[in-house]
């Protein structure tokens, strides 16, 4: 499993990459991803929305379920990645790339230091 270095991590299983200034990338790490199984739909309705950090910000669909997806930190939601509408397996094939879920405008990039870094994650999921 790859656990990027330059990346902070929730519980639940969500990545995040400051972009530039207070703009974050959002998605699911390769272990949801795996857990999860073949994606087949992403949705987030909440762009344009201010939201807390641990709110449900959309959800992700797999073949045998669907699951909440959790804002790491507060903010709000920019957009959602256009390309997942065609390809929703890019968040199985390429998670911390391609398929990347959200940008979000951070409204505290002083929060991401409360969240897990690569080898804090990867020992709650060894």
């Amino acid at each position: 499993m790859n656990f990027p270095e330059n990346l902070r991590y929730t519980k639940d299983h969500e990545w995040i990459k400051i972009e530039n200034g207070d703009t974050a990338i959002i998605g699911i790490t390769d272990f949801a991803q795996k857990e999860l199984g073949d994606i087949v739909y992403v949705e987030v309705e909440t762009v344009g929305q201010t939201l807390a950090a641990e709110t449900v910000f959309g959800t992700v669909e797999a073949v045998k379920t669907v699951s909440d997806l959790y804002l790491p930190v507060d903010g709000v939601i920019l957009e959602l990645n256009p390309a997942l509408a065609n390809s929703p397996e890019l968040v199985n094939t390429d998670p911390y790339g391609a398929g990347w879920m959200v940008k979000l405008k951070v409204s505290n990039p002083e929060d991401l230091n409360n969240l897990m870094d690569a080898p804090t994650y990867q020992a709650t999921v060894s």
